[in-house]
């Protein structure tokens, strides 16, 4: 799919949140748009802190990155380590299910009432991830240390034909800057936020293609 066609998708979903759709408490959704960030096939992979943007996926270790909230990594599988400071203040971070972290249909709600389990791998009975393809949403929580709150969010992976091949990648993630509030996989801002981003910013926004 590409970016045309995944951001029209996108709208339509921020705007049946705007109309009132259930689950997701507030619209202030921080999207990172279409980043692309490699998933190395190591045992350190990559970290990413969600609220100031930064990461490390060059070989280096989570120091490299203050408050990281998500470490995705391994050499032939795709697993999945969350902050220790979200572990600290509510046990496992990654929505799944009693065969790992799952692979989330779009729109499903991510928030208090989640599924949250402590497998770290990506599961591959029900709701397993798609091999070839950029349709894989992942839920999570997250604890923001500038605030001291738990907030919940998605972020979006493409794989290639296995699940620890390369290239792989985080195609993009979300999450809701309002404390507590749940999200719905795959949220962005509704048009008209989008437009205060800037039309010359998302348009210049290029995805690589992972051939």
């Amino acid at each position: 799919m590409n970016l045309r066609s995944r951001l029209g998708m996108h709208f339509a979903a921020c705007a049946a949140v705007a109309a009132g759709a259930a689950g997701t408490a507030s619209a202030d959704i921080v999207w990172s748009g279409i980043v692309d960030l490699n998933i190395p096939s190591t045992f350190n992979g990559i970290y990413i802190n969600f609220v100031t943007g930064q990461y490390e996926n060059s070989g280096g270790s989570g120091s490299a990155v203050p408050g990281w909230d998500v470490n995705l990594w391994s050499p032939s599988n795709l697993a999945f380590y969350g902050g220790s400071a979200a572990g600290a203040v509510g046990g496992p971070v990654y929505v799944g299910n009693a065969d790992g972290v799952s692979n989330l249909a779009f729109g499903t709600e991510i928030g208090a009432g989640s599924n949250y389990q402590g497998s770290l791998a990506a599961t591959a009975g029900a709701n397993a991830f798609n091999l070839s393809s950029d349709e894989n949403l992942v839920g999570f929580r997250f604890f923001n240390e500038a605030g001291g709150t738990i907030h919940y969010g998605w972020l979006r992976v493409e794989l290639l034909d296995t699940l620890g091949g390369q290239p792989r990648a985080v195609v993009e993630y979300g999450f809701e800057s309002t404390a507590g509030a749940s999200i719905t996989a795959g949220a962005i801002p509704a048009p008209g936020a989008m437009a205060l981003i800037g039309l010359a910013g998302l348009a210049g926004s290029r995805r690589r293609r992972l051939a």
